[in-house]
């Protein structure tokens, strides 16, 4: 869909309010437009003979023409404006919840700070597009097809003289517009570098303290700002310009006509009357000449942003739901000569064949970038397998809605994310209606009850920005709460523990041992102690299943699972002693 296809269907969605707004329009125009004439008539009658009854008549005219113009004005800015806050309220939307449908890779190639800066100044620039400029565009259309003729009933001549420097605004227009476009798609571009640039900064305050880091940041936030006033001040010059020009070349109009219709009533070719008229008419035009420039600004820099927005629009989900048919998903997962990796000639699991019945815990270990997180990943449907390479209850996983599968899976990843939100809130945050006492249970279960006594406000607590107030551990075990509380049919555990300290581990095994009775389990870790009571290990390396089994068997066989766990043990001696 291009630009113009998706803003007529905005338009679509409020078309009575645009069609009486652009009605408003051409009234307020209209009526405005009979004020020259009334005058005419007034100072070519009251030259004739000037009377009170006159004076008040004439008075009242161009008074109730101004009240009925001032009514018309406030309706159009009423219904114009407001529908262009309601398309831009929906466009937001619209664009926010496109972003919620798009993959996990768009993500990975995208940066955070632009997707934000398109949400901000460019909607608002299309706004300005959809509604100030298409009512200030009306309004000179009306203007000028009323007007001109009126002009030209007067005097063919001094209307052609008025209007000869209507080639040097258009000539001046096409000039500007272009480059007023481009600079203004550099200052958007250079303004989502900087948004980007504060929320990466902002979010990794950690790691840029930790490394004394400050003031190159600051420093690089304040090279990018400078580009950004650089730039800015680049566009404000030239729109700086591009307005005398239009005003300078507009201008030359009024005094044309000062010399030469004045010739005109002294020779008695046009009434006093008519010569006012034609001046009232003139001042008329003045303000759709000028407004003509703005208005090519305002579509310049609103089709610039629309096309900003709508590449994001037209992006197409990788990940779609293929099937409305719900069911139950019992939990059973198979995977038939499962093959995957995020670059085409880039194999992260080769030939994966598991099958995993409903109900069984299945840990998989391996080496750092051995595909353990991948594999994971690939069951929510973060990422998409070839048809058939990936199965839930005997049934290809692309025919499952996303909704049915994913509200079946409690999932605790390997990076834990918190919002800004307090623990109570973190830890329900995956669940429509729970209760209090279903968050307590979810807290006590992944060990954090005592952690959340020693707080302040209890479950209560802010954990602020990305959880910052929290430990890693703390985090882990609010995350693991999360995937807890959703009773899934489904958990996925990826190195869910990793950050927390052996004792606390220990008390959270016992717990989690209970929770794993009669639900499919699939566990990541690198401690032994979290995997060797599952019902099935499966060991990775470089993307291929290379052993799998029970711990004892795994640990008798002596291949890689054995040479890991004594790795695992020498390193638990060492941090012991």
């Amino acid at each position: 869909m291009n630009n113009h296809q998706r803003i007529i269907l905005y338009y679509k969605r409020y078309i009575g309010k645009l069609l009486s707004g652009m009605v408003s329009v051409c009234l307020s125009a209209i009526i405005g437009l009979t004020a020259p004439a009334v005058v005419r008539t007034a100072v070519d009658d009251l030259q004739v003979s000037i009377t009170h009854s006159k004076l008040a008549v004439y008075a009242l005219a161009v008074i109730g023409i101004a009240l009925a113009k001032g009514v018309f004005l406030f309706l159009q800015r009423r219904i114009i404006v407001g529908m262009s806050r309601d398309i831009e309220n929906d466009l937001r939307n619209d664009y926010y919840a496109h972003l919620q449908s798009l993959s996990q890779s768009f993500f990975q190639h995208n940066r955070a700070g632009d997707l934000m800066a398109r949400a901000t100044n460019d909607i608002s620039a299309v706004r300005m597009l959809i509604g100030p400029a298409v009512m200030y565009g009306l309004n000179t259309i009306i203007v000028t097809l009323v007007a001109l003729p009126a002009m030209l009933r007067i005097d063919i001549e001094l209307t052609c003289l008025v209007f000869l420097t209507m080639p040097v605004v258009s000539i001046a227009t096409q000039y500007f517009s272009k480059r007023i476009h481009d600079r203004f798609e550099q200052v958007q571009e250079l303004f989502s570098a900087l948004t980007a640039r504060a929320q990466e900064s902002l979010s990794g305050i950690r790691v840029i303290r930790a490394y004394v880091r400050e003031d190159y940041e600051i420093r690089e936030f304040s090279r990018l700002g400078r580009e950004y006033v650089k730039h800015n001040l680049s566009l404000i010059k030239l729109n700086a310009l591009f307005l005398p020009v239009l005003h300078a070349a507009i201008g030359i109009g009024p005094v044309i006509c000062l010399w030469y219709g004045g010739g005109l009533v002294a020779k008695g070719e046009i009434t006093v009357g008519q010569f006012v008229e034609f001046n009232l008419y003139m001042v008329l035009m003045i303000w759709p000449m000028i407004a003509l420039g703005w208005i090519i600004s305002l579509y310049q820099r609103g089709m610039a942003s629309m096309g900003r927005i709508n590449q994001i629009l037209n992006t197409k989900p990788e990940i779609k739901n293929e099937s409305e048919s719900d069911f139950k998903i019992t939990g059973s997962i198979e995977m038939r000569s499962l093959n995957f990796g995020y670059l085409p000639d880039k194999p992260v699991l080769k030939d994966i064949n598991l099958k995993i019945d409903a109900g069984m815990t299945v840990a998989i270990v391996g080496h750092t970038g051995s595909g353990k997180s991948t594999l994971l990943n690939l069951i929510p449907r973060l990422f998409d397998v070839p048809e058939g390479q990936l199965l839930i209850d005997d049934k290809p996983i692309k025919q499952i809605p996303l909704a049915t599968l994913r509200r079946s899976i409690g999932y605790a990843p390997q990076e834990s994310f918190l919002f800004s939100d307090t623990i109570a809130g973190n830890i329900a945050f995956g669940t429509d209606e729970v209760s209090r006492e279903q968050i307590e249970l979810a807290a006590n279960q992944a060990g954090l009850s005592a952690d959340i006594e020693s707080f302040p406000a209890g479950l209560d607590t802010i954990v602020g920005e990305r959880g910052i107030t929290l430990s890693g551990g703390q985090k882990q075990r609010v995350a693991l709460a999360r995937a807890l509380i959703r009773n899934p049919q489904i958990l996925l555990l990826d190195d869910a523990l990793s950050a927390v300290d052996i004792e606390t581990e220990e008390r959270i095994l016992p717990q989690l041992r209970n929770i794993q009775q009669g639900r499919t389990c699939l566990i990541v870790s690198h401690r032994v102690s979290t995997i060797k009571h599952a019902d099935l290990i499966v060991v990775l390396k470089d993307g291929s299943i290379v052993e799998q089994g029970k711990h004892d068997d795994l640990l008798a066989a002596g291949g890689t699972y054995a040479e890991l766990y004594e790795k695992q043990l020498l390193q638990e001696e060492l941090a012991s002693n």
